[in-house]
């Protein structure tokens, strides 16, 4: 029985760890998850829907005004009920105050409140590509981190070969004390170099976990495939620009709502009309009477139109501001996009000098001092020297590599490309 429970948790041990390795996540799956799972976005729906649901009561009317007391009604009360003098004197009231919204006024307010949210989308699609941005630069990090490691691991393997062979051929003199030392020595640096970049991996794997909200410390591994996308000669203008950044359709649509904000407090300036009336309940045998009056809001009166004026005028100035702002922001990532393009040509040309012209080369050279070694003829402080520089070539590589990718999520950024 406690055989058959081994067996069965030994199973599922090795089911979990075969779920472990083969959860895979793709970058288009990351980004997919962060958009739908990440708090920041939620806040903004709530944010959106919250403004549609406040805008649904722009048409509103004023609530209607009931009122109810006496009516010249003497502090005697003796005098209310009639007598053989008088009909009684004193009315109890009860009346009802109605006014009517100017219907222009009414449907600016609600063009003013639903514009709103507008805004609100904008930004929440500029602060999607500024989480898409910071996951593609986590996930290619990790990416070349991957691949540091397998280069580490493999050169681990090596220099242990090495090692070996220096212990075997100690035996017959064949090999220096210092070269063997030397040789201990770059093991143990490349040991602590894969501690360190499995710690990489795993802080990378942190920052995608909390950018798709989930546990931190969920394992998951992604796709080493990357693809390296043609903006080097990409030429950019303004009006492009303008047509794809989420912050620039934000303050497009802020300058629509101010100059709806701005035609709402004019509209402000229009008259209200009102009704009120009132019926009076005479003491005595006074006849029933009322009051029935047509009431009129003036607010274009020059005592009263001043706020409505300066707000109105406060809210087109604000968006001089605005457009100020833009032709700021499209200066600058112009500026940007250019260097970087700059930049991008650069990082490839060096990229592929290093990959089609010193590696290969080194590589020839690592190969040879080594067959040289392992014929006698050679000396193992040359062969180390090699593939030492065969190593930090390979490293470079992948450093411009990593450079690239960044540039590329970097101008895919400022054009906010999917």
């Amino acid at each position: 029985m406690q055989k058959n429970k081994y067996f069965l948790i030994l199973g599922c041990c090795i089911l979990i760890t075969a779920n472990l390795k083969a959860q895979v996540l793709h970058l288009d799956s990351v980004l997919a998850v962060i958009k739908a799972n990440n708090p920041q976005l939620k806040m903004y729906d709530a944010d959106i829907q919250s403004m549609d649901a406040a805008a649904k009561g722009a048409k509103s009317w004023m609530p209607p005004q009931v009122n109810t007391g006496f009516f010249m009604t003497p502090y005697n009360a003796k005098m209310w009920k009639a007598d053989d003098m008088n009909d009684g004197m004193g009315s109890y009231m009860l009346g009802v105050t109605q006014m009517f919204p100017n219907a222009k006024k009414l449907k600016a307010d609600f063009s003013y409140m639903s514009s709103m949210s507008a805004v609100e989308k904008e930004n929440k699609n500029y602060t999607i590509n500024q989480l898409y941005a910071a996951a593609k630069s986590n996930y290619y990090q990790w990416l070349v981190l991957n691949k540091k490691i397998k280069i580490a691991e493999d050169n681990l393997l090596l220099l242990e070969y090495m090692i070996k062979s220096m212990e075997i051929r100690f035996q017959y003199n064949m090999d220096k004390l210092p070269t063997y030392y030397k040789a201990k020595s770059q093991y143990s640096e490349l040991q602590n170099m894969i501690v360190m970049l499995r710690n990489d991996v795993t802080q990378k794997r942190i920052m995608i976990n909390t950018l798709m909200a989930r546990d931190k410390n969920l394992y998951f591994d992604i796709d080493t495939t990357y693809n390296l996308n043609d903006l080097k000669y990409l030429k950019t203008d303004s009006l492009q620009l303008a047509a794809n950044r989420s912050e620039i359709k934000a303050i497009d649509k802020s300058i629509t709502t101010n100059q709806l904000k701005a035609k709402a407090e004019k509209a402000k300036l229009l008259p209200e009309f009102g009704l009120r009336y009132e019926h009076m309940f005479a003491f005595g045998k006074q006849p029933q009477q009322f009051s029935a009056m047509l009431m009129v809001n003036l607010p274009f009166m020059p005592w009263s139109s001043k706020m409505y004026k300066a707000n109105a005028s406060s809210y087109l100035l604000k968006n001089e501001s605005l457009k100020w702002q833009k032709e700021m922001i499209l200066n600058e990532a112009t500026g940007m996009i250019s260097g970087m393009s700059t930049e991008l040509i650069s990082l490839n040309k060096q990229y592929e000098i290093t990959q089609n012209s010193i590696i290969p080369a080194l590589r020839r050279n690592y190969e040879t001092a080594l067959i040289a070694w392992q014929n006698n003829t050679g000396d193992l402080f040359v062969v180390l020297d090699a593939w030492e520089a065969l190593n930090m070539a390979q490293i470079d590589a992948l450093d411009k590599l990593q450079a690239i990718l960044l540039t590329q999520v970097e101008i895919e950024k400022q054009l906010e490309i999917k």
